[in-house]
């Protein structure tokens, strides 16, 4: 008989009853280290004092009042992103894959009101992950999450990333945009190198299309910038930010230039959750906290020493890891041994992590994280290993005998 939630999810036997900082617990007092924070969301941790009181302020005074009136929550995060970023104007929505949709129908709009009615299709990579609606897995292309659900939509054309050899070729008079991450966290911690980035840019300018970002899992200070693209010196014509922003509360939004943005009329699309007083408040309170003086400076200095931990732990891991990828505080071992079997290895130690494709066990932990924080984490990490190659030694002298 089935259970009364869908079991489309597989759940580790994990239920947690509270959390602070970096740390949750579960209802019988077992303590975990989260460096998965709930998937790269909640960027201040587990019970902030700061998002607490502001959520809970917000909520007793308005949560909810929908978009046919003003909603001045907004109108402040709206400002505040637009004075930190390159973009003019926002539109707030729900989630990341509501912020892509909404990312691939302002780029279409934009050119079918400039004149292009046939530049429809959206240029993305190998290895994309961009969402779970129906739009966004045939823009993500994996065949894993395309599987079982009718015909693809049509309007996304995929070449391999990283490589500006086969960039050219794949525009058509139909390309409308490029849509890409700047580091692929789905498919495994793969980072677009600077010169690619840089190659995305020109091509676009060069013909006239928009460059579409998807900054759900690197952006909002994650990377050691507040958003990834940063660090290669461009900017994007729209971009799509979600997870950390809200800091656990759901919230998304696309943000974009006023070439974009003017044609997004009235009626042209809407959210019914979407920019309301609570989400907002809440993230407010996160971009703030996050732009104080000093806050991605710390992010960049930790990472970077993260990233050098990680690196001795695979020296350490008896040959369970072989290498470190991404930046930052958004990190990824490659694993020799299948991740499943890695990560059950780390939860054993009181570690909290997420896999990833390619084999990779992904190391996301909230960004008020420390050093000393991230020196523990690896302390467990190569606990794990020792302990699953010593499971794997048993394994092999029992199938000997």
């Amino acid at each position: 008989m089935i259970a009364s939630l869908m079991p489309n999810y597989n759940r580790a036997d994990l239920a947690f009853e509270q959390g602070q900082g970096i740390w949750l617990q579960t209802a019988d007092g077992r303590r975990f280290m989260d460096f998965g924070a709930g998937i790269a969301v909640s960027s201040l941790g587990h019970a902030h004092p700061k998002l607490v009181s502001t959520i809970a302020e917000q909520a007793g005074k308005v949560m909810h009042v929908s978009n046919l009136y003003r909603v001045p929550q907004s109108e402040h995060l709206a400002d505040l992103l637009v004075q930190n970023t390159f973009a003019d104007s926002v539109l707030f929505c729900n989630s990341g894959a509501e912020a892509n949709e909404g990312m691939v129908k302002m780029i279409r709009r934009a050119q079918f009101e400039n004149g292009h009615p046939e530049r429809t299709r959206i240029l993305c990579f190998n290895g994309a992950f961009h969402g779970r609606t129906l739009a966004m897995i045939a823009a993500g292309g994996n065949p894993a999450y395309t599987k079982g659900f009718g015909p693809i939509v049509d309007g996304f054309d995929h070449i391999p990333f990283n490589n500006t050899n086969t960039l050219r070729d794949a525009i058509t008079p139909e390309t409308a945009g490029i849509i890409v991450e700047p580091i692929q966290g789905e498919s495994g911690i793969n980072t677009a190198d600077i010169h690619f980035m840089k190659a995305l840019r020109a091509v676009c300018d060069e013909f006239g299309l928009y460059l579409g970002l998807d900054e759900v899992q690197t952006g909002v200070g994650r990377t050691g910038k507040l958003f990834a693209h940063e660090w290669s010196g461009i900017k994007p014509d729209v971009m799509s930010i979600a997870k950390g922003i809200g800091g656990g509360f759901p919230l998304g939004a696309v943000l974009a230039t006023e070439e974009i943005a003017q044609h997004m009329t009235p009626g042209s699309h809407g959210t019914t959750f979407g920019g309301n007083p609570l989400a907002c408040a809440a993230g407010t309170c996160v971009l703030t906290e996050i732009l104080r003086p000093g806050f991605i400076q710390n992010i960049e200095t930790i990472g970077t020493a993260f990233g050098t931990m990680l690196d001795d732990v695979v020296q350490n891991s008896h040959g369970i890891f072989d290498s470190v990828r991404g930046l930052g505080l958004m990190r990824g071992l490659h694993c020799t041994a299948p991740v499943g079997d890695v990560l059950n290895a780390v939860i054993q130690q009181g570690l909290l992590a997420v896999t990833a494709g390619d084999n990779v066990l992904r190391l996301v932990p909230p960004l008020i994280v420390t050093e000393a924080d991230c020196r523990a984490a690896c302390d467990r990490l190569i606990a794990a290993t020792h302990s699953l190659t010593a499971l794997q030694a048993h394994a092999k002298k029992e199938c000997a005998s």
